[in-house]
């Protein structure tokens, strides 16, 4: 069992990295492998609507969307942290994710499908929740079971360190942790007796006009 945990801030190692990092020693505790992918600070490009990505199952835009959805494959659950700017998501991040997971439906890549996923939000004050709504609904959209802590999954601090003075927050991140490798188990054994995943229909797409 892999989590892969997605640092969407601009700082390598700032606020979101520190409160991933307590996840990653939680996950490594309860026997789940973990990897921190940063998606880096150079810009990233939002979704052209070209639907390119469905010919050439990736993205035409080659960038860290493409490096991502090649990993992405290799891993049973997700955990995508951002930090708040302007009370939502970074740009970088909601551009990201908009060309991930349209690529990989375009695509049928299918790397997503009922893999558990949650949302990390690091804030100096508030906006947290508003981007925790935003985050959210891309795993819906995904069929991706959503996993929470006991608390909405935020850490406060200007800086990493105050981010470790936050106890609460990130006893937060470590129940998420066990809340997620408590759920890879049950998936995993769910498997192993057979279970079989949800039958697929052909989806029928309507807008408001027919």
């Amino acid at each position: 069992m892999k989590v892969l945990l997605v640092n969407g801030g601009p700082h390598k190692n700032g606020c979101t990295f520190t409160a991933l990092t307590q996840i990653a020693d939680t996950l490594k505790e309860e026997g789940v492998e973990s990897e921190i992918y940063w998606i880096g600070n150079k810009p990233i490009s939002g979704c052209l609507g070209c639907r390119g990505c469905a010919k050439k199952k990736a993205c035409v835009i080659d960038d860290k969307v493409n490096e991502f959805l090649d990993l992405a494959a290799d891993f049973d659950g997700f955990i995508f942290g951002s930090p708040v700017h302007w009370a939502g998501a970074t740009g970088a991040i909601t551009s990201f994710l908009d060309r991930v997971f349209y690529a990989d439906f375009c695509s049928g890549r299918n790397n997503f499908f009922l893999k558990p996923a949650a949302a990390v939000m690091s804030a100096r004050r508030a906006g947290t929740t508003a981007t925790w709504d935003q985050l959210n609904k891309y795993f819906g959209l995904m069929q991706m079971p959503i996993v929470t802590s006991r608390y909405w999954n935020m850490v406060h601090g200007a800086t990493p360190e105050q981010v470790r003075e936050d106890l609460e927050g990130m006893q937060c991140m470590r129940f998420l942790a066990r809340n997620m490798a408590w759920f890879l188990r049950c998936k995993e054994a769910g498997e192993k007796a057979g279970v079989p995943l949800p039958r697929q229909e052909q989806i029928t797409f309507t807008n408001f006009i027919r």
